[in-house]
């Protein structure tokens, strides 16, 4: 064989391995966002008749404005790091518009967080001690040190209740009430109902806000204000 047709030969071939490659590659990228939104979603539940509400009687506010109409609704979940990313900007949202704005959290624990659901219900245990704000806060600022593991941190949570001196039957027996985490149901019911697929998901005045910025927040805020 000629050394001009040997070129060719390997020319072919490389140019079939770069396809080959790049074929490769694309499959594994649909595979990685066909598993991460899959792992996105939350666990099943039964259906609720009256699901899809951003809002209800018992949601918790973390600021509570009586005379106000605007409410800014978080979908959270404790193990999120995303949640914990924009955890500063709330509560700086919270400093600035907390008696203009009702804040309300509900819950969205993601399937593939070992630990989420049970963040929810220490804080569910907590807040039905009136102790909802120091929960939620020490979520948050201790995440790192239980979040993203595969090991069951039900022993962490309660070491925080104790921390907050909490009743500790009083929060064992609600930790572990299964009307604790069928209120929690109820909120992945309603957002699920709302096309809430990840956390976190905001919802103001019940129509779903998409910001990427601290200003994006402070407008959307201002804006609902204005209208009030």
């Amino acid at each position: 064989m000629s050394m001009k047709g040997l070129g060719a030969i390997l020319t072919n071939t490389r140019v079939l391995l770069t396809v080959f490659v790049i074929a490769v590659a694309t499959i594994g990228t649909a595979v990685f966002l066909s598993v991460r939104g899959t792992d996105s979603a939350p666990p099943p539940i039964e259906p609720d008749a009256s699901a899809g509400q951003t809002v209800r009687d018992n949601s918790h506010r973390l600021n509570s404005a009586p005379d106000s109409d605007v409410y800014f609704v978080e979908f959270l979940d404790f193990e999120c790091e995303g949640c914990r990313a924009v955890y500063p900007a709330i509560e700086q949202l919270r400093a600035q518009y907390g008696d203009q704005v009702n804040f309300v959290l509900r819950y969205f624990p993601l399937r593939s967080h070992v630990n989420a659901d049970r963040a929810a219900r220490a804080v569910e245990a907590a807040a039905q001690q009136g102790q909802l704000e120091p929960m939620y806060r020490k979520m948050y600022d201790t995440q790192a040190e239980w979040g993203e593991q595969q090991t069951p941190a039900d022993d962490v949570f309660r070491g925080f209740a104790q921390q907050l001196v909490l009743d500790m039957s009083a929060f064992d027996a609600t930790y572990n009430d299964p009307a604790t985490l069928e209120r929690i149901q109820l909120d992945i019911a309603d957002g699920t109902a709302l096309g809430v697929q990840g956390t976190p998901t905001f919802f103001l005045n019940g129509e779903r806000i998409q910001p990427r910025s601290y200003e994006d927040l402070s407008t959307a805020l201002d804006q609902a204000l204005m209208r009030e």
